[in-house]
């Protein structure tokens, strides 16, 4: 079993928040390929899915994004994920609005639920989706932009969660090149 957390905030107030994309990317998901009702449990909602033969459990924290790693570190310890087999979906300011880059390990680029995981775990060795958000322009900005609501002339962001949601079975297989290829042509 691996793990892929959404990281955002919870609550109704912060739902289309561009800081919760990753929350938007698991549910999409958990839609897609008929997940059992979320359920509470890790201080965040879990539940399950099966992307070819692979076995997932998914993992928004409740915990707020400063905090991430405390139900991403008790879900791991229950179910014996290393960290090495867990993979975060968050948000990116440095790519622009709709793309997406997977990588394992690296920095934190200044990303609070990403710094949080890599204290709770003791390593950086765990994967990222990185859902590109686009730079406000200047640094004075990013926090207004970060936690605001995305606006409706964004048009990519529902053919985007629908692309992820379509083709993690290829992320799921391992195949993060063709997982971004796919993605980027649908989003075009």
């Amino acid at each position: 079993m691996r793990l892929w957390v959404g990281l955002g905030n919870p609550g109704p107030e912060h739902a289309r928040q561009r800081h919760n994309i990753g929350f938007m990317a698991i549910d999409a998901m958990a839609r897609r390929h008929g997940a059992p009702p979320w359920r509470q449990k890790f201080k965040g909602e879990v539940t399950e899915v099966t992307l070819g033969r692979e076995r997932l459990l998914l993992l928004k924290p409740q915990t707020y994004m400063n905090a991430s790693g405390d139900s991403v570190q008790a879900a791991c310890a229950f179910h014996k994920i290393p960290p090495a087999e867990v993979t975060a979906w968050h948000d990116e300011l440095d790519l622009a609005p709709g793309k997406v880059r997977v990588k394992q390990g690296g920095g934190t680029a200044g990303h609070n639920g990403l710094r949080d995981m890599q204290r709770a775990f003791g390593t950086a060795d765990f994967g990222r989706v990185r859902l590109g958000i686009g730079h406000p322009g200047h640094k004075d900005r990013v926090t207004g932009h970060v936690l605001g609501n995305f606006a409706k002339d964004e048009t990519w962001v529902g053919p985007l969660l629908d692309a992820l949601a379509d083709h993690a079975p290829l992320l799921a297989e391992g195949r993060a090149e063709d997982f971004m290829t796919r993605v980027a042509e649908a989003v075009r």
